[in-house]
């Protein structure tokens, strides 16, 4: 979370007896707390339950005993990914929950810390606050413990019943019982339809003995617990087997071995998108969910079909990428000329997807091999490569995209400029009078380098459709270009020239017609 000093105040007091005191705390905090709210009566068969763990590092989850989260990765889809980093966001609590309650990245929400300031949910609202404009007769309930989510209407905005405590003062381990003890009741007594539930001690123990402590394997067992409870709740419901459940489980920050997060590092931004229940595959792992996802799979779920206006960067967890790029996982490799990439980590390739081509015949010789022109990598081989120079900002890339990275091939003795162009495929467009490229694209502009996007009509000379000169950070493109009279077919070319300079990204490439 990276809270404030308040917040360290009352970490020092809470760690030690993380795990115990979590246990033993269930029935006390229950007792003392009020009983739960009364919910409106739900009106939907389809359901869908959140639960957010704060600070929770995937990568520790499989050396814990978490049965409940494992159970659910053999029966849902668990898409991993990374964050952001500074300059668009510090990887906190904040940003994180923003992103995934609202569907769309900090550059649009606009919280880039745990002050909030800057924030837009008035254009870019809470998937609650969304449900209670567009379907206000579900019944939706939301219940957090870091009061900001509340306080901020970053969560609770829109619930017609919410339960706010406050972990920072009060601690989270009791707060994180009654949390699991009311949303328990509320599932398996009252009728939601939508239901929200954070929990945040992983987090503290997080912060206090580091993400690779025993401590945080048994905090992690801890709130698998209480998902356990959740999912058996939603089980013992009279009318479960007319109703349609799906339950997602989330993170929004991932934090480094000795504990913390907010900067950089890999570790910082690991995050996670875990979801059961109708068309959602069981036992997938796709590379191309993103953390913006959550919000447009609440949507999928309860048959609600997001209006263009509202500007969503997600989609639903079981909507594959059509990108040609994604075909290119049995190719990725593992490090030739990096040293700060780990030998394990298969993230790159030369090779380019059916009816894609590179043109390299200009390159200079040498350079780093990864990045000897036009390469296919993922966000994390190619943000490993060098961090705190934008490469985290790729967001609106999934799994695999195309990169041209002048810079890092620099890194290593060369000669000669870089020059390299990626090559589409022919699209037939006979008897159309437009067509329309679209990409996603990360672009980073120094000295006199080069980036142009040219078009070559039935295989004739390239002629010239955008170039670019400025910084452009990881934003959709929509190119429309008349079809010459006569033209049957277009290939596209995306040519790209520097010399220790920066980089182009390309991704998500369709072309359409009309």
């Amino acid at each position: 979370m990276s809270r404030s000093v308040s917040r360290r105040s009352v970490l020092a007091t809470t760690a030690a007896a993380a795990s115990a005191a979590a246990v033993g705390s269930l029935a006390t905090a229950a007792t003392a707390h009020a009983a739960p709210p009364t919910l409106p009566n739900g009106t939907s068969q389809d359901k869908v339950l959140v639960v957010g763990i704060d600070g929770l590092r995937h990568d520790v989850i499989a050396a814990a005993g978490a049965p409940h989260l494992k159970g659910m990765m053999a029966n849902g889809t668990y898409g991993t990914s990374l964050l952001y980093a500074s300059p668009m966001a510090a990887t906190s609590s904040g940003p994180g929950w923003s992103t995934i309650s609202t569907g769309v990245w900090p550059d649009k929400h606009g919280v880039k810390d745990n002050s909030f300031a800057g924030k837009n949910y008035t254009r870019y609202p809470g998937f609650l606050a969304r449900l209670s404009q567009v379907r206000p007769q579900l019944s939706t309930y939301a219940a957090v413990d870091w009061k900001p989510l509340d306080a901020q209407g970053t969560v609770t905005a829109g619930a017609d019943a919410k339960l706010v405590l406050d972990g920072d003062r009060d601690g989270y381990t009791g707060h994180d019982a009654t949390i699991a003890a009311d949303t328990e009741s509320i599932l398996r007594n009252q009728n939601p339809d939508v239901v929200f539930a954070y929990l945040g001690q992983v987090d503290i123990v997080g912060h206090n003995l580091g993400a690779a402590s025993a401590q945080y394997r048994q905090a992690i067992d801890v709130i698998d617990g209480y998902l356990g409870r959740l999912l058996a709740a939603i089980k013992a419901r009279p009318t479960y087997a007319t109703e349609r459940w799906t339950v997602i489980v989330a993170t929004d920050h991932g934090h480094t071995n000795a504990g913390g997060h907010g900067g950089s590092t890999i570790e910082e931004r690991r995050t996670f998108v875990l979801a059961q229940g109708p068309g959602i595959a069981a036992g997938a792992t796709p590379g191309d969910t993103r953390l913006v996802d959550v919000a447009a799979t609440v949507f999928k779920q309860l048959g609600i079909v997001p209006d263009p206006a509202w500007g969503l960067d997600g989609k639903p967890i079981q909507e594959r990428s059509t990108d040609p790029f994604e075909a290119l996982y049995p190719a990725l490799a593992g490090r030739v000329d990096e040293t700060g990439i780990p030998a394990g980590v298969l993230g790159w390739t030369h090779t380019a997807p059916s009816g894609w081509s590179v043109i390299n015949s200009a390159m200079g010789t040498g350079g780093v091999a990864e990045w000897r022109g036009w390469s296919f990598a993922t966000d994390e081989f190619w943000s490993r490569s060098q961090r705190d120079q934008s490469r985290e900002l790729n967001v609106r890339s999934r799994g695999i995209f195309a990169v041209a990275d002048s810079d890092e091939w620099d890194d290593k003795a060369s000669s000669g400029p870089y020059d390299s162009t990626l090559v589409t495929p022919a699209y037939a467009v006979g008897g159309k009078s437009t067509i329309t490229l679209d990409f996603t694209t990360l672009y980073r502009q120094e000295g006199s380098q080069s980036a142009r996007v040219l078009a070559s009509w039935n295989g004739s000379t390239p002629t010239l459709v955008r170039s670019y000169t400025s910084d452009v950070i990881s934003q959709p493109q929509s190119l429309g270009l008349s079809v010459p009279a006569g033209a049957t077919s277009v290939s596209f070319r995306f040519h790209y020239t520097g010399a220790n300079n920066w980089y182009w990204v390309i991704d998500g490439v369709k072309i359409t017609t009309s």
